[in-house]
């Protein structure tokens, strides 16, 4: 039987604490499929194939999300398990959780805040659906 791994997205606002948490993140998720992203990097494409999907910044509003914030109020991405996390504030993260609302995605109920410790069991709940 083929293993078919899981792809995951990471999408930051490319501030190193950011950066931090995301190799966190991708760090605990050995196995999946793992693609990270600053948001000035990101094309729509780069969603579709995501199953799971992780977008993180230090403060609200940066302005490389401007392309990711429109494309976000305009996909059904519903089904996909979404985590949101911030190096910064808990504004940022519901900043974030914001974006994610019209999307349908399923957003945990828990962000992170932080970029160390905790950050990989958080992820690994998001990635199960454990929430």
């Amino acid at each position: 039987m083929v293993r078919v791994m899981k792809t995951v997205l990471i999408i930051t606002d490319g501030s190193a604490e950011t950066a931090k948490a995301a190799a966190g993140i991708k760090t605990a998720l050995k196995g999946y499929n793992i693609t990270i992203k600053s948001a000035s990097e990101f094309m729509g494409n780069d969603l579709l194939p995501a199953e799971i999907f992780f977008l993180g910044c230090e403060k609200p509003g940066p302005d490389s999300f401007t392309y990711l914030e429109d494309m976000l109020k305009h996909i059904n991405l519903a089904g996909r398990r979404c985590g949101v996390f911030s190096s910064g504030s808990e504004k940022a993260a519901k900043y974030l959780a914001g974006l994610v609302k019209d999307s349908e995605a399923a957003l945990g109920p828990e962000h992170f805040i932080g970029s160390g410790d905790g950050i990989g069991k958080w992820a690994k709940n998001i990635a199960a659906g454990t929430f």
